[in-house]
């Protein structure tokens, strides 16, 4: 069953950045452990400013953002696909209703490619 194995502990930087003061983890439905480490920086949902009247960064799928993130940034094991089902099952745990899951979701398929590309490099 996934869950969320311990709590998000973050620090805010400056200009929407953050950083987690301690190591965050997320058991998938398949059972591996995705540990996103203390230090790691993140900006929760790349949600363009424009949109946050609609969709904040910060909503009830932060947890699942900054496992996202991890997963395009640092973490090579996952492909782009994987990575953001991995997103779409995380929101589900968290009780994201469906038609904001999908709308994140799909956004994240459709324009996230350029952000994988930049950090495959």
């Amino acid at each position: 069953m996934s869950s969320f194995t311990s709590p998000l502990v973050v620090e805010y930087l400056d200009e929407g950045k953050w950083r987690l003061s301690q190591s965050f983890e997320y058991r998938t439905k398949s059972g591996k452990v995705i540990r996103v480490p203390g230090g790691f920086t993140t900006d929760f949902a790349s949600i363009p400013r424009i949109f946050w009247f609609i969709l904040s960064p910060y909503g009830k799928w932060g947890k699942a953002a900054v496992v996202h993130d991890y997963l395009y940034f640092i973490n090579k094991e996952y492909t782009r696909k994987q990575a953001d089902d991995v997103f779409k099952e995380a929101m589900g745990v968290l009780g994201v209703n469906w038609l904001v899951k999908g709308i994140i979701y799909n956004a994240t398929r459709w324009f996230g490619g350029g952000a994988w590309k930049k950090h495959r490099k």
